[in-house]
């Protein structure tokens, strides 16, 4: 019987080999049987980002770093998986929190300034897309807030959400005009035993009571929200998150869905709002390939210790 490591190994040939979906196959095969490894996360996170399965790459890197968070591979591919989901102040955040355990490594510092930049990009774009405040503040009490539809236990979630273990609390939320509410109906639960991280558009929350099983949840949401206004309480028979829409849009689901009709934008007594913004098209894409050579190749020299770093010293060292 193959052990953890022996999958490992194969699971690496497999990436090698560019059979990245394998690769990701035999990491899971390897965590069934070491489920704490952290290293064994971080490494299917970066299969996860190959075939694009982004949302999964972020929570097994959260979960590495949960493991070991002095990991900074687990931050860095958190960051990376972050930006091509378009999430980059969540993804500065990781590779900031990266760049401390790995001083000085330019793969880190590139990226941060590629978020900086993005993240200014997107603050000039939504100052042209959201009204003024207080324009809104007299029409608020005249939209409707719509109801979802019960969430019903029996029935799994079908969309793309990185749920680490079988849900046991049920789940509701409804729109208003600038917030959805989401409600976890979790009775009895302390608040030291809440976790609940907001990002971009991603919200992760994890229920640890002592000698149960503990419960995440981590779906993409449907639309980008202010992370700084999103806040959340924990009750005696519910968990009540409050996510701050960054665009005045109806939710028509809590999860992303690439194949979602375009959301009805919420009536304002302001002017027309535009479209989503288009970020600048003159921006340069990042060129993943090209950042992964430099990576392993930094990563390569990083690993030389001893006799091969005296080795490298001198022959780095120009003759005569």
């Amino acid at each position: 019987m193959a052990t953890a490591r022996d999958l490992k190994e194969k699971a690496k040939e497999a990436f090698i080999d560019d059979n990245f979906e394998l690769a990701a196959d035999l990491y899971s095969q390897a965590l069934d049987l070491d489920p704490r490894s952290a290293d064994l996360y971080a490494d299917r996170a970066q299969a996860n980002i190959k075939i694009g399965s982004l949302t999964e790459a972020v929570a097994d890197a959260n979960r590495a770093i949960e493991l070991d968070p002095s990991m900074s591979k687990a931050y860095f591919r958190k960051g990376i998986a972050c930006m091509q989901l378009e999430e980059y102040q969540t993804a500065k955040v990781a590779l900031e929190a990266g760049l401390k355990l790995a001083a000085g490594a330019s793969r880190f510092t590139k990226l941060i300034e590629e978020c900086k930049e993005r993240i200014a990009e997107e603050a000039i774009s939504l100052q042209t897309v959201l009204p003024d405040a207080s324009s809104n503040a007299a029409s608020v009490s005249n939209v409707s807030v719509e109801k979802a539809e019960p969430a019903q236990e029996e029935i799994p979630n079908q969309s793309a959400v990185a749920v680490l273990n079988k849900p046991k609390y049920r789940h509701d939320y409804y729109n208003s005009s600038t917030e959805v509410v989401l409600t976890i109906f979790a009775k009895g639960i302390v608040a030291r035993n809440v976790v609940v991280d907001f990002g971009e558009q991603t919200l992760r929350v994890v229920v640890d009571v002592p000698g149960e099983e503990s419960y995440h949840f981590q779906p993409r949401l449907f639309g980008k929200i202010i992370v700084d206004k999103c806040r959340y309480q924990v009750l005696s028979t519910k968990i009540e998150i409050r996510l701050a829409k960054a665009e005045l849009i109806t939710w028509t689901s809590l999860e992303f869905n690439d194949k979602k009709t375009v959301p009805q934008k919420i009536n304002t007594m302001s002017a027309p709002m535009s479209q989503k913004p288009l970020y600048p098209s003159s921006k340069a894409k990042i060129d993943w390939d090209k950042l992964e050579a430099e990576v392993k190749k930094e990563e390569k020299e990083e690993k030389l210790e001893g006799d091969a770093a005296l080795s490298k010293l001198f022959s780095d060292i120009p003759k005569c």
